[in-house]
């Protein structure tokens, strides 16, 4: 029933456990969908392009969004402000697409608080804290600093798993997209609770 209003699939994970790679090998399964672009105020990795990976803005515009409510969710991690824009999920939703959202914990309150109705979420993550702290040294791409921090963040997320609707752990990638194409394809057919109330009243009303 839902079909025509979309719906949401939230992934959350620490930094490293493969959410990006595992969204790219599912997109092309999963039928209509919109990939929600975080607005950020960090600064561009190499090889990042400005409106494809992120939106980034400067720390002053991200709060004037805040103070113009802008944000279906906004959170500080690491000490950089990271935002989702409401008025393209609204536009994804009325045109009944699947919207997919990479966000933190923090993201995830606000989208269930919101939109609970219509949203599905998944944890990712590795086998163990020794493999994502691999995965994080291999990349080459954060200082050894940052990289304690989002181990730090990590231990603190996934005291949270239990919040959410899936887990997946990204041991074999091929595997692990296979399970998110299912729950992707199952969240479509989630039925929010105005729609199961409106069923039953005619269900019943057809005696």
């Amino acid at each position: 029933m839902n079909k025509e209003t979309g719906a949401i699939l939230v992934l959350s994970g620490p930094s490293g456990a493969g959410k990006s790679s595992l969204i790219s090998k599912i997109i092309d399964h999963i039928g209509p969908h919109y990939f929600s672009i975080s607005t950020t105020t960090r600064p561009m990795r190499e090889g990042e392009v400005d409106g494809v990976h992120y939106h980034f803005v400067t720390e002053e515009a991200f709060k004037q969004d805040i103070e113009e409510e802008h944000f279906l969710e906004y959170a500080t991690v690491h000490g950089n402000y990271y935002g989702t824009s409401i008025k393209p999920v609204k536009e994804a939703l009325k045109d009944g697409k699947l919207v997919i959202f990479d966000i933190d914990v923090q993201g995830h309150d606000a989208v269930q608080n919101r939109l609970g109705d219509i949203t599905t979420s998944v944890f990712v993550t590795t086998p163990s804290l020794r493999e994502l702290k691999q995965r994080l040294d291999g990349r080459g791409t954060d200082a050894e600093e940052i990289i304690e921090k989002r181990i730090h963040m990590a231990k603190r997320e996934v005291q949270r798993i239990s919040e959410y609707d899936f887990l997946i752990i990204n041991d074999d990638l091929d595997e692990a997209a296979s399970y998110l194409i299912s729950i992707a394809n199952a969240a479509r057919l989630k039925v929010p609770s105005l729609e199961i109330s409106q069923f039953i009243q005619e269900w019943e009303a057809n005696a």
